[in-house]
């Protein structure tokens, strides 16, 4: 049975996504339920999507459900009403029950729970999940993802993988964006064996001694100095740690899975995902460095990478505002997206041609600013070589590369500017769209001291006094500009 949760109307349609009378998406009834329990796959109990947000009382618990994954039962439970699903991926073993019981851990997940709908769940062989005999796949592994969120009515949700979780919810955002809201990660690595492409990951040295204090040490705290420096001296979390690692898995399933998260390797992964990324790394993590993380990020298209303070690899210990200040910044992005606006304008784009100058780009920037505000301007923050800016005029965009020109060339930096009219893409203080693109391919293949305008701005400035080089019109067919013309500064502006 399915509700409107706008006008009530109730729906016996399974398949039926959206209310007849006012198109308001339709979620799942759920009758009540006793505490904890578990469920087998045919009556396992279903989650409406909620769309408010509920602030948590300190003892909030969730209760723990089964979802059906060809034959294992997945463990998960779900908290908080917030209007955005969140699915955590925890990393190497767990317990989504005796983690609550660690006060910073349950203070991390009411947290979150707070602007989110949580969902938790233990990956098969772990905690309250079924234990298998056969080591899992990364593509079982999402398997059961896609499991719970079916178990739960979510269609689309934010994947926030950590450490070794990180790695199943790269893969999952990448084959699945369709069900991937968008991707948070933190101390995530791409490869767990050391590498010469990939020289951060431990050595096989390394990585054998970690298995024999797994089949030596396992029900103590193992780790506990280098994954949580920050409470590793804490006499009660150093108890809990020990046993929430007992209770997670046996001391051969650890190992099990030890090895194989050595043969992880999802860096072909990387450029294949789309989605909007927020990653996290603390700069000094013990565990996984966070060169890892920024060759992560630099291979994932748009994404965005913070480097925040500390040591600690998990990610509840140590400061956790840092952590979930930016998480619900980023949930709130998603669901308040800027706008924006496609709007022909004129770019101007401004690129330093002098590589043994203290900082070009820096200076170039400084002075093509002021100029552009004088000429009623809009430039960019986000350039990183150069400058770019758009004008409501062509005529203002060439006179304003003019000033910059000779600013420039008095301050001694050779610069290459060109003009361009055409789409733009504005949104916020962002410039983007096939106008700037092609403003900046101009830029970088005329020469030193040039400023070019396409045919499209040529045509759009009769009668106003501005003047091109006869002699070097045409300068031939780039990006998509069939001519290209050569300013004359110095005749321009004469009465």
């Amino acid at each position: 049975m399915k509700v409107c949760p706008q006008c009530q109307s109730t729906y016996s349609d399974d398949a039926l996504k959206f209310c007849r009378l006012d198109g308001t998406l339709l979620v799942i009834s759920a009758a009540n339920e006793a505490p904890t329990k578990t469920f087998g796959s045919a009556n396992s109990p279903t989650i409406p999507v909620q769309t408010q947000t509920l602030r948590l009382a300190d003892d909030t618990r969730p209760e723990t459900h089964y979802a059906k994954s060809g034959d294992v039962n997945i463990a998960y439970q779900v908290l908080g009403e917030g209007p955005i699903d969140l699915v955590y991926v925890q990393g190497w073993v767990s317990h989504i029950e005796y983690g609550w019981e660690q006060p910073i851990v349950a203070n991390f997940f009411r947290r979150i729970a707070s602007f989110s709908r949580l969902i938790l769940f233990d990956k098969r062989g772990t905690g309250l999940s079924d234990q298998t005999s056969e080591l899992p796949t990364l593509e079982q592994r999402m398997d059961d993802v896609r499991a719970v969120m079916e178990a739960v009515g979510s269609e689309r949700a934010v994947v926030f993988g950590m450490s070794e979780g990180g790695n199943m919810a790269l893969l999952f955002a990448a084959t699945y964006p369709e069900r991937t809201l968008a991707l948070i990660t933190f101390g995530v690595f791409a490869k767990r064996v050391w590498d010469p492409d990939y020289p951060w990951a431990p050595t096989p040295e390394a990585r054998k001694g970690f298995y024999d204090a797994i089949e030596k040490e396992w029900g103590g705290p193992i780790g506990i100095e280098d994954i949580a420096p920050s409470v590793s001296a804490d006499p009660q979390f150093r108890d809990w740690w020990a046993s929430y690692q007992r209770r997670s898995c046996s001391p051969r399933a650890a190992l099990a899975l030890a090895q194989m998260n050595t043969l992880i390797d999802v860096r072909d992964v990387l450029p294949a995902i789309r989605v909007p990324t927020l990653m996290m790394h603390r700069k000094d993590d013990r565990d996984v460095s966070i060169e890892e993380g920024r060759y992560i990020a630099s291979r994932i298209p748009g994404a965005k990478f913070l480097e925040l303070p500390g040591q600690d690899h998990l990610i509840y210990a140590g400061d956790q505002d840092s952590v979930l200040q930016p998480v619900q910044e980023f949930l709130v992005e998603l669901q308040h997206p800027e706008e924006i606006d496609t709007v022909l304008a004129t770019v101007l784009c401004v690129m330093a041609n002098d590589e043994s100058a203290i900082d070009p780009d820096e200076r170039l920037r400084a002075m093509a600013r002021r100029e552009a505000e004088w000429f009623k301007g809009r430039g960019t923050e986000n350039e990183r070589n150069g400058f770019v800016a758009i004008f409501d005029g062509p005529v203002r965009a060439i006179r304003c590369a003019c000033a910059i020109g000779k600013a420039t060339q008095q301050a001694g930096l050779r610069t290459r500017i060109a003009v361009h009219t055409g789409l733009c893409e504005v949104t916020g203080d962002k410039i983007g769209g096939p106008a700037p693109d092609i403003s900046r391919q101009l830029a970088g293949a005329i020469e030193s001291g040039q400023i070019v305008v396409s045919n499209s701005t040529r045509d759009l400035v009769s009668g106003s006094g501005i003047r091109f080089r006869e002699d070097e019109q045409r300068l031939g067919s780039l990006a998509g500009v069939s001519e290209i013309f050569l300013v004359d500064c110095d005749n321009s502006f004469r009465p």
